[in-house]
């Protein structure tokens, strides 16, 4: 399997897509992204929402009329949530690389810090509390799941 410079393996659904199919997504997802977070966007969901409000009383705020707002919502909430995340994904896979690259490059780092994505809750609850303790903090996090990290021990050093 095919890894990155910074050594993670190429996911599945970048080798399962037809060429020039995720390179379509990825722009598509980035410029729809951009152009939902901003104040233009806003103002465009508010002034339909408004739209939609006055004119409740000139269609008796019918069930239909309800049903409209409802049913346009949800069908742009939908596409939207696949757009949004898989631009989050990719921020935070270009991060974690940097992040990796940066460690990688510094003396004195561990090189253990590296990929630290891929550890389970316990593993990172036990991490945080052994910085915790470098930096003088008092209280220790629980992993997920409720158990106690109390005699976890830190991780193992490189």
């Amino acid at each position: 399997m095919a890894k990155t410079p910074g050594g993670h393996e190429n996911s599945a659904e970048t080798r399962a897509a037809p060429p020039g199919a995720t390179a379509w997504f990825r722009k598509l997802a980035a410029k729809v992204a951009e152009a939902i977070g901003s104040p233009y966007a806003f103002c465009l969901a508010l002034a339909i929402v408004i739209v939609w409000g006055a004119l409740g009383p000139h269609f008796g705020w019918t069930e239909t009329h309800q049903l409209v707002i409802n049913t346009f919502t949800t069908i742009v909430t939908f596409l939207i949530v696949f757009l949004i995340q898989n631009t989050q994904n990719r921020d935070t896979k270009s991060l974690h690389l940097k992040i990796d690259e940066l460690l990688k490059a510094t003396r004195g780092a561990r090189n253990s810090m590296i990929d630290l994505d891929r550890l389970s809750d316990e593993q990172l609850a036990r991490l945080e509390n052994e910085f915790k303790e470098i930096c003088g903090m008092e209280e220790p996090v629980a992993p997920a799941g409720g158990l106690s990290a109390a005699g976890a021990g830190p991780p193992q050093r490189s």
